[in-house]
């Protein structure tokens, strides 16, 4: 089992060393998506019950500080240009570097939405409301990504109107528990990725082909304080070269082309792709604020597993510079005495422009 581990990580390696075709960077392209996900999807109402978050992404620049912002002279310019320095690839001049900004909620209940008081052995209903900023760099092989996320939890998360709000307009029955969820608190999260192809586009049939990319990081704040890794292989017609389909998550931006060779620059006829993916990942859980709850006093908690898997099952297409993605998502049980599976949707829509 080791010596098999040790030959992965190997082969890991020579791939982001080994060269390839150089490529011309994008021109200078922004990329916007929306995630939706939701577990009407999969006809239940329970416990991570819907999420949803805006995200841009800059255009391609050799260093951060292309940026107009982070040449001035404001605070703000200067913590950020602090934190970049702090990076340890800020000087590697074979990269290239995107900025991206995302806004996003989301939102958990109980098993048992009906019940009024306290469900101590079920999931507390719980909310967060936060901004992320994330600075990344990559090459066609790797994708590394620094991500700060700021928000907050409780009913200034707005999580409870915005759920009224979808039960509404779907006529559905609300939730009748949301007196007893967890208090308000700013929460802070640092999160670092990476993203390795560790294969390449291969095409067997014309444009048909598969790639597959591994990645692994963790994140440590209030909020959440994890390490996980996971997988993630594609197989389809003319492949884009980003970095895979994407769900929510911490660091989880990768719908930005990395080259001229994907789909989303090329002339009508290769301006189109279609493909399936399958992933699976896990994570080993310190802290999960929406398990654990509050983090500077009391509240409703419950017991978490360390340990938290994820199987997802997705198809996208491509056509000119729109991505369109539907995922499944099957994730292991999240806190002791769960009962029933979670399930959900996850819908994201990204156009580069």
């Amino acid at each position: 089992m080791i010596r098999s581990a040790r030959c992965l990580l190997a082969a890991a390696f020579l791939c982001t060393a080994a060269p390839v075709p150089a490529e011309s960077p994008p021109p200078e392209s922004w990329t916007f998506t929306l995630h939706y996900e939701n577990d009407l999807f999969a006809n239940t109402d329970r416990f991570y019950t819907n999420g949803i978050k805006l995200s841009w992404v800059s255009p391609d620049m050799k260093w951060f500080q292309d940026l107009e912002f982070l040449r001035q002279e404001h605070l703000p310019a200067r913590l950020g240009n602090g934190f970049i320095n702090l990076l340890p690839w800020s000087s590697d001049q074979s990269r290239q570097r995107n900025l991206s900004l995302s806004v996003g909620q989301l939102m958990f209940t109980p098993r048992d939405i009906e019940r009024t008081d306290l469900i101590r052995d079920d999931r507390p209903y719980a909310g967060w409301l936060y901004g992320s900023a994330a600075f990344h760099s990559k090459t066609y092989r790797r994708l590394d990504t620094f991500e700060l996320q700021a928000g907050l939890t409780g009913p200034w998360s707005l999580a409870h109107e915005a759920q009224d709000l979808v039960h509404d307009i779907r006529g559905i029955d609300k939730a009748k528990g949301w007196r007893n969820q967890i208090d308000t608190e700013l929460g802070v999260a640092l999160v670092y990725d990476r993203k390795l192809r560790v294969l390449p586009r291969q095409d067997f049939i014309e444009q048909w082909g598969v790639d597959a990319i591994f990645h692994f990081g963790g994140a440590a704040g209030t909020v959440f304080t994890h390490a996980g890794a996971g997988m993630e292989a594609r197989l389809g017609w003319n492949l884009p070269t980003d970095f895979g389909t994407g769900v929510i998550r911490p660091a989880g931006e990768i719908n930005m082309p990395t080259d001229t060779r994907d789909p989303r620059y090329q002339e009508q006829g290769g301006d189109m792709s279609a493909y399936l993916s399958a992933s699976v990942g896990g994570r080993w859980v310190l802290r999960d604020i929406f398990l654990d709850g509050n983090t500077f006093e009391d509240s409703h908690d419950v017991d978490k597993e360390p340990l938290v898997g994820d199987m997802v099952l997705a198809a996208s297409v491509i056509w000119q510079r729109f991505k369109f993605s539907y995922s499944h998502v099957l994730r292991s049980h999240e806190f002791e005495g769960q009962r029933g599976t979670q399930q959900f949707g996850s819908l994201s829509l990204s156009f580069t422009y």
